[in-house]
């Protein structure tokens, strides 16, 4: 297998993994606001934004080198989501009395919610036009 295909390959993984968060976040969030908005609507809402930026991100990483710049960007967002919900919602569990996505940094969903966007902000580093030669 050529590093091209492998490197096509790794990009398609995360493209899928992305989409089933977006999936996932959204449909959560959802049911939440729908249903239970009342009992912890700052959870519920950042459940919403997660799940937006899930969206976006999935998008923008599909385009390829074209969302390049808008992958980035919401990737960026989604660290600095999952790292201020997650300390945020360790250090004062009370301003969350339900989960979301991010709390205690993506603990519901196996840490992977840490992991996705340091990967994610990683691959686009590496896959850059600028970085290609490089080994």
């Amino acid at each position: 297998m050529s590093e091209a295909s492998r490197a096509r390959g790794l990009s398609r993984l995360l493209v899928v993994v992305y989409a089933i968060f977006a999936i996932a976040a959204t449909s959560r969030s959802v049911v939440q606001l729908a249903n239970r908005f009342d009992e912890a609507p700052i959870a519920y809402l950042l459940s919403a934004v997660a799940a937006l930026i899930y969206i976006v991100a999935t998008v923008a990483l599909a385009l390829g080198e074209r969302g390049r710049k808008i992958a980035t960007i919401a990737i960026g967002v989604e660290l600095v989501g999952v790292l201020v919900v997650g300390a945020l919602s360790v250090a004062y569990p009370a301003l969350f009395p339900r989960a979301t996505v991010w709390s205690a940094f993506g603990l519901g969903y196996a840490f992977i919610p840490l992991v996705l966007p340091i990967i994610g902000l990683w691959w686009l580093r590496r896959s850059s036009k600028g970085d290609r030669g490089a080994p």
